[in-house]
């Protein structure tokens, strides 16, 4: 004799899964525009805008060190550190929840330090975290990459 309530359970996941993998799809591609966003931000040096999608807690990883969300800010906000502009070459996200995704670049940045403007190739790490329906950047590492010729 067959359980019609297991029947029934599986009917429901099975039909699920459409949702499921449409919502994971939504939240990749808010994730992928606002990556997209932060470094326009970042080239356009708007440390205001930057300042709230940082995360509170946010963690940024440099060659240079690593700091916390006040601190990066005013990197930005003073031009210490000037995105001036990332060229992205590939995307990659990973949802894990409805409220956490990862997403890496692989870019090459053009970056003024201090007075000096340098060119690196990174891989570039971002977790997003949602709090009250809005997605927080919680942590931003940069990786160089070794040049292969």
């Amino acid at each position: 004799m067959i359980n019609k309530k297991l029947i029934l359970g599986v009917l429901i996941a099975f039909l699920s899964i459409p949702m499921i993998m449409a919502q994971s799809t939504d939240i990749e591609q808010q994730i992928k525009e606002l990556s997209t966003q932060k470094w326009q931000w970042m080239a356009e040096k708007n440390a205001d805008k930057l300042a709230e999608l940082f995360h509170d807690k946010a963690k940024f990883v440099h060659m240079g060190g690593t700091w916390g969300k006040e601190r990066e800010v005013d990197i930005i906000r003073s031009g210490f550190i000037h995105y001036k502009k990332a060229d992205v070459h590939e995307v990659m996200v990973e949802v894990l929840n409805e409220n956490t995704a990862i997403l890496w670049n692989r870019i090459t940045l053009i970056a003024v330090v201090g007075e000096n403007e340098v060119t690196n190739p990174f891989m570039v790490t971002e977790v997003y975290t949602k709090e009250n329906g809005a997605w927080k950047l919680a942590d931003l590492s940069f990786v160089k990459q070794l040049v292969r010729e």
